[in-house]
């Protein structure tokens, strides 16, 4: 794939990268064709049109391109979380507010089963995945300290972070061995389903 056409430089006769996303349209069809392990930051560069001095000011590496812009999707959960209603106990908004998370457009580009299949399946990603997961469990462990007082850092908010985030991680092994399913609907059926057992 190449960038777009029309944003081309005068000066230099090349397209210009002017947003995350292009950057990702490029890099995802390169992760295809060539594996992720396969492509360089060179390469996603050359494609895009750009110096790989100009890839740094969207991605720190080229581990992050598979996430997106990372930190603006935490924003969306905070938001999501903060507004479940009042009277939902912390499971309840837990399950409605992860599944509401996981609703991503159908037309999405890279489309989001790419997206998870690349991190989810690629051992180099792993530990740099570790990181991520960690920020969005920190999403979580905040919330639960919201509701029921006390710091993230309590033993609490971090059992309930970790905890549901092998709720999501579990809904999504079901939802990559047949993503026809939908996905916002296994997220909430697993967290229905750990609140039974636990019960």
């Amino acid at each position: 794939m190449s960038a777009d056409p029309a944003r081309t430089s005068a000066r230099h006769g090349r397209p210009e990268a002017t947003s995350h996303a292009e950057i990702e349209r490029v890099a995802f069809a390169l992760f295809a064709e060539h594996g992720f392990d396969g492509t360089t930051l060179e390469d996603i560069a050359r494609a895009v049109g750009v110096g790989r001095r100009t890839l740094f000011r969207y991605f720190e590496s080229k581990n992050d391109i598979p996430w997106g812009e990372f930190d603006q999707t935490l924003d969306s959960f905070r938001a999501i979380l903060r507004g479940m209603p009042a009277d939902a106990t912390i499971a309840e908004a837990l399950e409605r507010g992860v599944a509401e998370f996981n609703h991503f457009p159908a037309d999405a580009d890279p489309p989001h089963e790419q997206r998870m299949r690349l991190i989810m399946d690629t051992p180099t990603l792993q530990a740099h995945s570790a990181v991520r997961y960690a920020a969005w469990r920190r999403v979580v462990a905040d919330f639960v300290a919201e509701r029921a007082g006390g710091s993230p850092e309590d033993p609490l908010p971090n059992l309930i972070g970790h905890v549901s985030l092998a709720v999501a991680r579990s809904a999504y092994d079901e939802w990559i061995r047949d993503p026809a399913r939908d996905l916002p609907a296994l997220v909430a059926q697993q967290f229905r389903a750990a609140r039974e057992f636990f019960a």
